[in-house]
Formats: structure tokens, sequence, C-alpha cells
């Protein structure tokens, strides 16, 4: 079975807000399964316009990606991020 994944691009102007929402939305990464493979660290926009802060998430499924993302969980987590920055968030199968 493939692999589902979270690819997130985030622009953060409240770091400390974003902490608080990173922190709880741990609840749903360790519900669903996930585990991060990307999570900032170093990057070159090399074509486009990219953003700084870039996620990548695994999980066993697509079913779990999606799951994490719509998740009553996450929706706790996503209510500390609001002021704190913008979000952009695809859920995609693996091949």
């Amino acid at each position: 079975m493939p692999k589902g994944y979270v690819i997130a691009h985030a622009t953060v102007t409240d770091p400390e807000k974003w902490a608080a929402y990173v922190a709880k939305s741990k609840i749903a990464l360790d519900k669903y399964e996930g585990k991060p493979i990307v999570r900032g660290g170093r990057h070159e926009i090399v074509e486009g316009n990219g953003t700084a802060r870039n996620v990548v998430l695994e999980f066993p499924s697509y079913e779990h990606a999606h799951g994490y993302a719509t998740s009553p969980e996450y929706a706790e987590a996503k209510a500390l991020r609001q002021g704190a920055g913008t979000l952009d968030i695809t859920v995609v199968e693996g091949v």
C-alpha cells in the first residue's frame, strides 16, 4: 500500500503562537502514525516563488494522512495557529 504524505508550506509571523500549534499538533501526528521527514532546515528556492518553511509528514497510508489533516485533534491545534502565520497544506498519496 502506498504511503501518504502531508506537504505544507508556511510563513510564520508569530513564532510563539506557532510553537504552541506545533506542540499541540503532535497529538494528531501520533494518533495517525505520522513521522516528520522534512521540517524547516536548509533550503534554496530554485524555481518559482517558494516558501521559507517547508514540512513533509509521512504516514502509513493516504487515509492516515487525510485523517490527520481533518481530525478533531488537528483542528484543536489549528485553532492555536490563528494569527501566527499562513499555511498551505496538501495531502498526497505516494508511489
